[in-house]
């Protein structure tokens, strides 16, 4: 008979490399956020593809004079502002998550998330600009 002395434990595969005092719960608040905002995102998503594709006559009614009556209700501007924020958020939270698992090198993840926050933020500023700046009259 054999014996072994190898541990009969395995170390944790993610290891906390800062001391446990500088820990917070940031990203268990950024999991319950993709949680939370995936099933919002869902309703919005397929409410607005619902009143997009099938009623009142489909896809081919949508043009610049829908758009622009849309826009002119404070309750879609509403719809498409959150719809605007959450998969903005939603998606760079993903992608934040994807860089801390996958680079490798400490100034790699830093500036691949400073590009990411900045993209994000660009895109999320435009597009609200654009829904509360948008003019039905121009032309």
């Amino acid at each position: 008979m054999t014996t072994i002395d190898a541990p009969l434990s395995v170390d944790k595969p993610r290891s906390p490399h800062r001391p446990a005092a500088r820990r917070s719960n940031f990203e268990l608040y950024s999991w319950l956020f993709m949680r939370l905002s995936g099933v919002l995102l869902l309703f919005l998503v397929l409410g607005h593809m619902l009143i997009m594709l099938f009623l009142d006559g489909g896809v081919h009614r949508i043009n610049f004079a829908f758009v622009a009556g849309r826009w002119a209700s404070p309750f879609w501007q509403f719809w498409d502002l959150t719809m605007l924020w959450l998969a903005g958020l939603h998606g760079g939270n993903g992608l934040r998550t994807v860089i801390n698992d996958y680079s490798r090198k400490d100034a790699t993840r830093f500036w691949l998330k400073m590009l990411l926050y900045v993209s994000v933020l660009l895109t999320v500023g435009l597009g609200t600009f654009v829904l509360f700046t948008f003019d039905p009259n121009i032309g």
